[in-house]
């Protein structure tokens, strides 16, 4: 038995656009059969027991106006499930001549990228034979700059010898002239020290002779 007349969602005429080639997504039914049952569930589970006993309090009216609700929609949502059905029926197949029409499509792009890949491997060809000219003429030009670098330090090390040998033979005129200067000067001083020697001496003497006639002279 019925306790109250509850009015169903509002439905939908039935008319649906058509859909376009891509894929659409199916609508969603206004009724969630799950969640009204899962309600009369928590009506009975948020109902108060009768202490001591399994036996609960449930509140008649709300009860039976959920089971009311659902069953008068239940109908409607069946219905809008077979339209469901219906429309994804039509959108496999619309998927299908999507799909198809991809196929196509992708037929055609593949024998396009062929005559392009034949292009592109002419191309490659004509790129690897001007890398390898490029890689030959490369390798010839490091060998020639190797080549003058080699020459240009063998060069440097004679030159740098040559002036290790200028420079050591430098050295040693040097060094002679100095020892040559400095005998020279040394035996300047030491003709001068004799020189001065011999007047000290001489000086000396008179010095003597002098002391010797005074003394004569006293006795």
């Amino acid at each position: 038995m019925l306790r109250k007349k509850v009015s169903p969602p509002s439905a939908n005429n039935g008319n649906h656009a058509e859909p376009s080639l891509s894929p659409p997504q199916a609508p969603a039914v206004d009724l969630d059969i799950h969640k009204e049952f899962n309600r009369v569930e928590e009506i009975v589970l948020d109902s108060p027991r009768v202490p001591f006993t399994r036996l609960t309090l449930l509140d008649e009216d709300r009860l039976l106006n959920q089971l009311d609700f659902v069953r008068l929609n239940l109908p409607e949502a069946f219905e809008k499930a077979l339209s469901i059905i219906q429309q994804q029926e039509q959108i496999i197949s619309q998927a299908e001549a999507y799909a198809e029409k991809l196929v196509q499509t992708a037929q055609n792009r593949a024998a396009q990228m062929l005559d392009e890949m034949a292009i592109v491997r002419r191309a490659e060809q004509e790129a690897g034979q001007v890398r390898q000219q490029i890689q030959r003429e490369c390798e010839v030009i490091q060998q020639k700059t190797l080549a003058e670098i080699e020459q240009l330090r063998r060069a440097a090390r004679q030159e740098l010898e040559q002036m290790r040998q200028q420079t050591l033979a430098e050295c040693t005129e040097i060094q002679r002239g100095a020892d040559e200067y400095a005998d020279a000067v040394l035996a300047r001083i030491e003709q001068q020290l004799r020189e001065m020697m011999q007047i000290i001496y001489n000086g000396r003497q008179q010095l003597r002779g002098n002391s010797a006639a005074t003394n004569q002279q006293t006795h």
